[in-house]
């Protein structure tokens, strides 16, 4: 027994450091040490694990569950990232925003169509949307580039492609006015990792499922390096914007990641404000995974937001939120 507990103890330190190493990602860029970013993905099971070893402590009233309890009190803001639980907000909202990885209106672009117009969203985004053309009730179409779109009920003011030269990624920055007032909204689809199911899934065949897991990670490494050169120009825009600024779409980055930590600073993630209950957003591997956001100037209030999880109209679920402007 001995011999299991300190086995134990092994194992939940050592998860213990993993976790911690994911604060890195805010100092350290994919291309100085890429290996802290692949943590980030992992961050759902090793907070589970964690907890588990806490709870193992707990129960064998051993004093070392006291100081794991507490250690572990250091990820209460990065858990809140992947789950929240947030108090509704009895507040009129000023805007309404729609963020969707339409996949190319694969499962049906019809299906898509009606969404939106159910929807009645103030600017709706849309990424992956290649060739496929919309036309929605009070909505019109700005800022198009082969992978992205913006629909919008109010006047655009000035629009920019902020990756120009990217094949795999776009952003785009859309000023409108609302109520008098201009809003910058940035459009985010970073470069994907190109998985498909049989990639990732491992049979029980240690050779062959080594091998999977070494393709994995040669396309974690250069996509992670490349986020970070496209970032550079949107963290541009979000500084340099004299209007406040709302930040959505598909960046391909799980919390506690790098583009995480850089995108969202000086901004709210209105997951964390307004949210609650699980913030898991694709949803074609049986695995949570969280990509999808919607960020904020603090000027602007969150009320709402929802992870639409009854529209199962691409492998990303629709992320919806709804905003109190400044007067």
């Amino acid at each position: 027994m001995k011999i299991l507990r300190l086995i134990f103890l092994i194992l939940h330190a050592g998860i213990f450091i993993l976790l911690s190493g994911m604060f890195m990602n805010a100092y350290v860029s994919p291309k100085i040490f890429p290996w802290l970013n692949l943590l980030s993905l992992g961050f759902p099971l090793l907070i589970i694990a964690y907890v588990l070893f806490t709870i193992f402590w707990i129960i064998s009233w051993k004093k070392r569950a006291f100081v794991f309890f507490f250690a572990g009190l250091l990820f209460f803001n990065p858990i809140l990232r992947w789950i929240n639980f947030s108090q509704p907000k009895n507040e009129k909202a000023d805007l309404k925003i729609v963020t969707f990885n339409v996949k190319n209106g694969v499962l049906g672009k019809e299906n898509i169509k009606n969404f939106v117009n159910s929807q009645d969203a103030d600017v709706v985004l849309f990424q992956e949307m290649v060739n496929k053309k919309y036309d929605f009730k009070d909505l019109k179409q700005s800022s198009k580039t082969l992978l992205t779109s913006v629909f919008t009920k109010h006047k655009v003011i000035a629009e920019k492609n902020l990756l120009g030269d990217y094949e795999n990624g776009n952003a785009t920055q859309t000023d409108i006015e609302i109520n008098g007032k201009t809003y910058r909204i940035i459009n985010v689809y970073l470069q994907p990792f190109r998985f498909d199911k049989s990639m990732v899934k491992l049979n029980g065949d240690s050779d062959e499922d080594e091998q999977k897991l070494r393709g994995i990670v040669r396309k974690l490494i250069p996509t992670f390096k490349v986020h970070q050169e496209q970032i550079t120009p949107i963290k541009e825009s979000i500084e340099s914007s004299p209007y406040p600024v709302i930040l959505a779409g598909d960046f391909n980055s799980v919390p506690n990641s790098y583009e995480y930590y850089e995108l969202s600073k000086d901004l709210e993630d209105a997951f964390m404000k307004a949210g609650s209950g699980s913030a898991t957003s694709f949803h074609d591997y049986k695995f949570p995974i969280r990509i999808d956001y919607i960020f904020a100037s603090k000027s602007i209030k969150p009320l709402s937001y929802k992870v639409d999880r009854s529209a199962k109209l691409s492998d990303h679920y629709p992320v919806i939120a709804t905003f109190k402007l400044q007067n």
